[in-house]
């Protein structure tokens, strides 16, 4: 595996995800965000108060996310891979950004946008469900509002397994794209037709990434239509 290099397309990456939109933030007391990497928006995060919960799978990077949250005590962090199936094991592929592009999925897409970035390794890990993980970490959900997904083109797959568990989040949300970036993810009008039917709105789109003739790549907000339930006990 090729180590992990803080490159120029590395900066110029996350100099795009941390202008993603914040607004909500201000209407939550806290957040779980799948997709960790290293925590970036945790200095954000801190300015508005928030409680978070961390999950990020891939163990080096897990634990450089556990070194940069020790400033940050309502901020904790857990090794998971969050995807459909608990207990099943998936060859979760690696890339040579930093871990940014990392996806149990091939890349697609992906390389036409940003063609310095490769996969340069793979791991066996076994995932597990948001519901198990909720269940097993005991995580109170009344006090996370919001639910931030970026997990390289396995948000949807996530969020369906989540269900039953969508209706205590306020806002959530997600990295997705126009087009197949990575091979079999799920697009924007199949997210915008799920976030739909389980009763939110889209609140607001950010574009980060835009190759003309491929596609675009967006951080989306939805906000649930008639208010989320309070009284989340797990």
């Amino acid at each position: 595996m090729k180590p992990f290099v803080f490159s120029a397309w590395r900066e110029k990456w996350l100099g795009y995800k941390l202008a993603h939109p914040t607004s909500f933030l201000r209407k939550v007391n806290g957040l779980i965000h799948i997709g960790a990497n290293i925590g970036q928006e945790r200095a954000i995060y801190a300015e508005y108060d928030l409680r978070v919960v961390w999950v990020e799978p891939i163990p080096d990077v897990f634990e450089q996310l556990r070194e940069n949250l020790k400033p940050f005590p309502k901020q904790r962090a857990y090794r998971y891979l969050l995807a459909a199936d608990d207990g099943l094991e998936y060859t979760f592929h690696i890339a040579d950004n930093g871990g940014l592009s990392s996806s149990i999925l091939q890349l697609g897409k992906h390389r036409e946008m940003w063609p310095e970035v490769a996969y340069a390794g793979e791991t066996q890990i076994r995932g597990t469900t948001f519901a198990a993980f909720i269940e097993k970490e005991q995580i109170k959900l009344s006090d996370y509002q919001g639910l931030v997904l970026d997990t390289q083109g396995t948000e949807l797959m996530i969020l369906k397994g989540a269900s039953d568990f969508l209706p205590c989040f306020r806002f959530i949300q997600v990295e997705v794209a126009d087009c197949e970036f990575y091979v079999g993810c799920c697009q924007l009008p199949e997210m915008n037709d799920f976030m739909r039917k389980q009763g939110f709105r889209e609140r607001g789109r950010k574009r980060f990434g835009f190759l003309r003739g491929v596609g675009s790549y967006y951080d989306v907000t939805y906000e649930r239509n008639h208010g989320f339930k309070t009284d989340c006990r797990t």
